[in-house]
Order: structure tokens, then C-alpha cells, then sequence
């Protein structure tokens, strides 16, 4: 899972390396923590958060039917 949304967002930034992903989990929900550089909030949020609607519809995907709620945090 964390893994995932690392990769999903290294492809996409040009300073893969300041990405980082933490994952805390709950008992009903798995947070996920993004963290880019600055200046590549605008490419992983998107127009009208466009992308970042697209990366959460993935991750929520990747979860499958646990029941867990997915919640993906852009910082």
C-alpha cells in the first residue's frame, strides 16, 4: 500500500527524492501521509485536485473490500 503510493508519486514529481509516504493504521481506516517538495504540490494535486482525486480513487482500489476506509493526506 505504501509502496504504492510512493511509486505513483515519484513518477510523477521532479525531486522524487524528497517523497515520502507514512502510513499510520487504525482499527476501521489506514491514513496515508504525502510528502513532496514544494514545488511539486501542483503537480500531485492537479488542476481542481483532479490528480489528487485520481491518486485517492487508487489507493481506496488498491484496498480492495476489508471494509477499511482509505484516507490519503497530501502535505
Amino acid at each position: 500500500m505504501q509502496e504504492l503510493l510512493e511509486f505513483i508519486a515519484k513518477s510523477m514529481v521532479t525531486d522524487p527524492d524528497a517523497v515520502e509516504v507514512t502510513l499510520e493504521e487504525k482499527e476501521n481506516a489506514i491514513m496515508l501521509q504525502l510528502h513532496v517538495a514544494e514545488e511539486d504540490m501542483g503537480k500531485v494535486i492537479g488542476k481542481q485536485g483532479r490528480i489528487a482525486k485520481a491518486i485517492r480513487t487508487v489507493m481506496k482500489a488498491a484496498v480492495g473490500g476489508n471494509g477499511k476506509k482509505v484516507i490519503v493526506d497530501i502535505e
